[in-house]
């Protein structure tokens, strides 16, 4: 497979998760990173790292608007939800784990 076929693809996977991550709102951050160690946060990130390494400004806020669909603020006013004690728990237990 050559380099632009491969760029192609792994842009084809990341609009998809972003899809899924959007159409999904009810999934929370917490549970994201309780089983799989990232989150839609974390997806932001690395979003902006990847611009920042080829010399684009794209700032944190930016790339969550691209990860969440709308401004974060927008989304967490509409999506997310308090904690639980479990949740904050397992995310504790999590956190000794899980790397990222």
């Amino acid at each position: 497979m050559d380099d632009k076929t491969r760029t192609e693809l792994e842009a084809a996977a990341f609009r998809a998760l972003v899809d899924h991550f959007q159409k999904h709102p009810d999934v929370q951050n917490i549970d994201l990173m309780n089983l799989a160690g990232f989150c839609r946060n974390c997806l932001s990130k690395w979003y902006s790292a990847a611009a920042d390494q080829r010399g684009l400004k794209v700032s944190y806020d930016q790339a969550r608007e691209v990860v969440y669909g709308m401004p974060y603020d927008q989304w967490k006013a509409k999506h997310q939800k308090e904690a639980t004690a479990e949740q904050k728990a397992a995310f504790e237990k999590a956190q000794k784990t899980h790397t990222h």
